[in-house]
């Protein structure tokens, strides 16, 4: 019986697919959650094969989810399960170890179409998803390019703190973090504060 848990935050979607699976004899709905901090509390005492996951999420998006999720069990399956059909948010949950993707205006049997497909061993995708697999890590992940420090003053770019907050919380000089800044702008490729503010803010609070 492949152990299935869900994670979203609307009780209509939840009944739904708890109804779909109500007497499958393949898949069983064992937990659910309301958001991705929720599930790996969850995830300490219960076990599942699928985690199906929304994207926007408070506290905790899907892809940060399904890192948190393939760092505890890598064999551990997920599906993202989401309104988003835009090519940033397919590559985010598939260069986060994403093994499906389904749109939320589907109707409900096709997740237990993705389910099986993925524990098979392949990789879903939705049929409106025309982004090719030779482009889920591409220019847009230039972020992985940045130092730990870099990304970490990225994060508070993104939560609204100026440099000196920011030189601040880091107990640096208001200096460094005007070199930091600069040094972001260059390896990016941005033109200036304003487009590192946007990128921060798309890249940090785009599922939020």
């Amino acid at each position: 019986m492949i152990q299935l848990i869900i994670v979203e935050d609307h009780e209509s979607l939840i009944d739904g697919l708890k109804l779909l699976f109500a007497n499958d004899p393949d898949i069983e709905v064992v937990a659910t959650a309301q958001d991705g901090v929720e599930l790996i509390k969850l995830m300490e005492h219960k076990k599942a094969h699928v985690i199906l996951t929304d994207i926007s999420m408070p506290r905790m998006n899907g892809v940060e989810v399904c890192t948190k999720v393939k760092e505890i069990n890598s064999s551990i399956k997920v599906i993202a399960f989401t309104m988003f059909d835009d090519d940033q948010a397919v590559r985010d949950m598939i260069n986060a170890g994403a093994d499906g993707y389904i749109l939320k205006i589907r109707p409900l049997s096709v997740v237990r179409e993705a389910i099986m497909s993925v524990m098979q061993g392949n990789t879903y995708m939705d049929s409106a998803i025309t982004i090719m697999p030779s482009t889920y890590t591409s220019s847009s992940h230039a972020e992985d390019i940045l130092s730990s420090t870099e990304r970490e003053i990225l994060k508070l770019i993104a939560a609204g703190h100026q440099s000196s907050q920011i030189a601040e919380i880091r107990h640096c000089a208001v200096g460094t973090v005007h070199k930091h800044r600069k040094n972001m702008i260059q390896k990016l490729g941005l033109q200036g504060k304003g487009e590192l503010m946007r990128y921060a803010l798309q890249k940090h609070n785009h599922y939020k």
